[in-house]
C-alpha cells in the first residue's frame, strides 16, 4: 500500500497496478490493530471489507473501469447504521443491538464503489464536545494520547488523523464534525442542513443532526459529498437541491469571494489569544490578497448557545423517549415491577451526560416553563435565520474560530459540563441557521496543536465553500 494523499492518487495506483482494493484494505486493518490504544474504533468489519475488495478488484479486471469511490475505505460513526452490523451510539442502552437496513447514505457510499471498514467511537448518542462520554471509553488523539480528539466524532476524526481510513462520516448537530476536525488538524465539512438525508442517522436532534464528512482533503470531501447528496423519499427533510457531480473546485469568475467575520466572536474572552491573533493575520492577509473583508456587528452571540441546549436537549428529550429496553437492547435485571422496570433500564442504560440532557429537554418543555424557555428559545433561533438572510446579501462567506482553544486534557473539563457546553460557542451558529460549514487546518499552535479556520457560506453554497477552502490551504496552510 503507498502512502495515501488523495482518491484521485489511489485510483490512479490502481490503474497503474501499484496497489489493488484487497492490498489496501489489509494495510488498514493492519493499521487499526496497531493503533488500538486510541480507541476510534468499536467494531471493525473485516470479513466484509476484505470480500467487497476481492470483489473491487475482480470488477476492475473485467471492466477496466472505477467507480467514483471505488475501493475508497471509509469508516462510519455509531450512530449510522449499517444493515447487519452492531449500531449502539456508544451507549448501553442499546447493547446487542444490530441495524436491519441501511443508511442512505451508506447505500450511495456502497453503490460508488467504496468499503466501509468499520464503526467509529464517539460521544453517547452524539452528545459530547470530547468523545469522553462513551459506553467504550473516551478516544485519543493521535496527535498527543493525553489529550481529547474532540467530539462527539471523535472517533471518526482520529481513524483519518492516525492514517486508519481514507475518510470518515460523522453527523454534526452544534458542532461534532467541525470541533474534532480542527483539534485533529484534518478536514471537516458540515452540510447545509437537508442537502444528505438523515434517514439512518440515530437521531439526536433532528432538526439540527447532518451527517458530516472526515477527509485529508477539500477535493476528497466534495468526491465523498456528491455521491451521499441529494433527495430521499424516506426522508422529507431531504432537500431536492441538486449538487453537481463531480463538484468543479474551481472559483468561478474574476471578482473574489467577499468574507465577512464577526467581531464580537473574535474579541470574545473564551477565545485563546493565540487563535485570536492569528485568525486576525488571517483577515491582514486576505485583504493583502485583495480580498474584500467586512466587519459584522452580530449582537446575538451571547445568546446562541442557550438557544441551541434548550431546542436540542428538548428534542432528544423526545428523541431518547423510544429507548426503554422493552423490544431491545439494555433489560435491567434488578426491577420489581413495571415501572421499575423502564426506570432501571433508562437509568442502566443511558450514561450520565446523556441523562443530564433529557432531564434538561424534559424540563424545557414542560407546563410552564415552555414559553420561557422553548418558546423563546426559538424565537432567537427565528431571528438569527433572518439576520443570516440578510447577512448573505452582503458577503459570500464567514469565517471564524471553530473552537475556543486547542485539544484540552483528558478529563479536564470533566466535572464542568457548563464549560464544555460554551466551547461550542464558534459552530452551533451554522446548526441554528441551517448553513453548511467547514474546518479546515491552517494552523499550528506554540503548544505544537493544531488548530483551523471555520469558513461558513449560504444555504446549499457548498462549491463555493469547498473551491474557497481548497484555494486557502494550498495558500495558507502550514501543516
Amino acid at each position: 500500500m503507498f502512502p495515501f494523499h488523495s482518491i484521485a492518487e489511489y485510483h490512479q495506483a490502481l490503474i497503474d497496478g501499484v496497489t489493488s482494493c484487497e492490498e489496501t484494505v489489509c494495510h488498514y486493518l493492519l493499521r487499526i490493530e496497531e493503533s488500538k490504544q486510541l480507541n476510534a474504533f468499536v467494531h471493525l468489519y473485516k470479513e466484509d471489507a476484505l470480500n467487497r475488495a476481492k470483489e473491487l478488484d475482480k470488477s476492475f479486471q473485467t471492466s477496466k473501469s472505477l467507480r467514483s469511490l471505488h475501493g475508497v475505505v471509509i469508516s462510519i460513526k455509531d450512530v449510522i447504521a449499517f444493515k447487519g452490523h452492531p449500531l449502539q451510539a456508544a451507549s448501553d442502552i442499546l447493547s446487542g443491538y444490530q441495524s436491519s437496513f441501511n443508511a442512505t447514505a451508506v447505500d450511495r457510499l456502497l453503490d460508488a464503489g467504496a468499503i466501509i471498514i468499520g464503526s467509529n467511537n464517539c460521544d453517547e448518542f452524539a452528545m459530547g464536545s470530547s468523545n469522553e462520554n462513551s459506553a467504550y471509553g473516551p478516544v485519543l488523539n493521535a496527535r498527543d494520547n493525553t489529550r481529547v480528539p474532540g467530539g462527539s466524532s471523535g472517533g471518526s476524526a482520529v481513524a483519518v488523523q492516525a492514517g486508519l481510513c481514507m475518510a470518515s462520516l460523522g453527523s454534526d448537530t452544534g458542532g461534532s464534525v467541525r470541533q474534532p476536525a480542527d483539534f485533529c488538524g484534518i478536514v471537516g465539512l458540515k452540510p447545509t442542513y437537508g442537502r444528505v438525508s438523515r434517514y439512518g442517522l440515530i437521531a439526536y436532534g433532528s432538526s439540527f443532526d447532518q451527517i458530516g464528512i472526515f477527509s485529508q482533503n477539500t477535493e476528497d470531501a466534495a468526491a465523498i459529498l456528491s455521491v451521499i447528496a441529494g433527495a430521499d423519499e424516506f426522508d422529507a427533510t431531504a432537500s431536492t437541491n441538486k449538487l453537481s457531480s463531480p463538484l468543479n473546485l474551481k472559483l468561478k469568475g474574476e471578482k473574489k469571494p467577499v468574507i465577512g467575520y464577526f467581531k464580537q466572536m473574535l474579541d470574545h474572552p473564551s477565545l485563546d489569544q493565540e487563535i485570536k491573533n492569528s485568525i486576525y493575520s488571517q483577515i491582514e492577509k486576505l485583504k493583502k490578497d485583495n480580498y474584500v473583508v467586512k466587519e459584522i456587528q452580530f449582537d446575538l452571540i451571547d445568546y446562541i448557545v442557550p438557544a441551541y441546549y434548550v431546542l436540542t436537549t428538548a428534542e432528544a428529550s423526545s428523541n431518547l423517549s423510544r429507548y426503554d429496553g422493552i423490544r431491545y437492547g439494555h433489560q435491567t435485571k434488578n426491577a420489581k415491577d413495571l415501572d421499575s422496570f423502564y426506570a432501571q433500564n433508562r437509568t442502566e442504560g443511558f450514561g450520565k451526560e446523556v441523562q443530564r440532557r433529557i432531564l434538561l429537554g424534559t424540563f424545557v418543555l414542560s407546563t410552564g416553563y415552555y414559553d420561557a424557555y422553548f418558546t423563546k428559545a426559538q424565537q432567537v433561533r427565528r431571528i438569527l435565520l433572518e439576520q443570516t438572510r440578510q447577512l448573505f446579501e452582503e458577503v459570500d462567506l464567514l469565517i471564524s474560530p471553530v473552537s475556543p482553544e486547542t485539544a484540552f486534557k483528558i478529563g479536564e473539563k470533566t466535572s464542568d459540563p457548563l464549560q464544555m457546553y460554551l466551547a461550542d460557542i464558534y459552530t452551533v451558529f451554522a446548526n441554528l441557521t441551517g448553513i453548511p460549514g467547514i474546518s479546515i487546518p491552517l494552523f499550528e499552535h506554540t503548544n505544537g496543536l493544531p488548530f483551523s479556520l471555520q469558513i461558513m457560506a449560504n444555504h446549499f453554497q457548498e462549491e463555493l465553500l469547498l473551491s474557497l477552502s481548497q484555494e486557502w490551504m494550498k495558500r495558507y496552510g502550514k501543516i
